[in-house]
């Protein structure tokens, strides 16, 4: 794209770049050039926007996790539907399906990067702990309706649910596990406090 014409969202829009790199080719391809490359427009739009690449990076991540806790209403008011595990088989699949794993890739990998989102939120992997938080929600709203245990911990279900989920889909390259996969491991964690007769 011609310096000079105006781009569209082009936060947005070079976010998306970054999230197609990152699930093609991974992070360590995840460079300012190949962002603006991506995004089809001049290197220094990114830097319009931020002030270098860690603080772009940062920016991505955290709008990543502010997309994430949008979907926790949603979520809640499944509360009553379907099977509890159904309905978190599909959130699971539905996250991890999603750039997440790619992002928590991207924090790993780059010191800069963790020690600006640590300013943002001191504990925690991002989107992993936004999604145990989310899940959490979720468990206490059944709990409340009586298709969880009454002594339910879901403080402590709703993490070991996330990260049973991030190895089923850790392998960026491999296939994605089939639904009855993650059916599987979600019955298995909550199977011993599911009170809702279907699972």
């Amino acid at each position: 794209m011609p310096t000079g014409v105006a781009i569209r969202d082009a936060r947005e829009q070079l976010f998306d770049a970054a999230e197609r790199i990152l699930l093609k080719d991974g992070p360590s391809a995840l460079t300012s050039r190949a962002v603006t490359t991506e995004a089809g427009c001049a290197k220094g739009v990114l830097h319009r926007h931020f002030a270098d690449f860690d603080a772009f990076l940062a920016e991505l991540v955290l709008d990543r996790v502010a997309r994430v806790e949008a979907r926790t209403d949603a979520l809640r008011a499944a509360a009553g539907t379907g099977t509890v595990v159904g309905n978190l088989t599909d959130v699971l699949t539905d996250l991890f399906e999603s750039v997440a794993v790619a992002i928590v890739g991207l924090v790993t990998s780059r010191d800069g990067l963790r020690a600006r989102l640590r300013e943002a939120r001191p504990t925690g992997v991002p989107i992993l702990a936004e999604a145990a938080a989310m899940i959490a929600s979720y468990l206490a709203a059944e709990r409340d309706r009586g298709r969880i245990a009454a002594d339910a911990d879901v403080e402590i279900l709703a993490p070991t649910l996330i990260g049973a989920a991030h190895l089923l889909f850790a392998d960026r390259k491999g296939v994605s596990p089939e639904s009855a996969v993650v059916g599987r491991v979600v019955a298995t964690v909550v199977g011993g406090v599911v009170r809702d007769g279907r699972g």
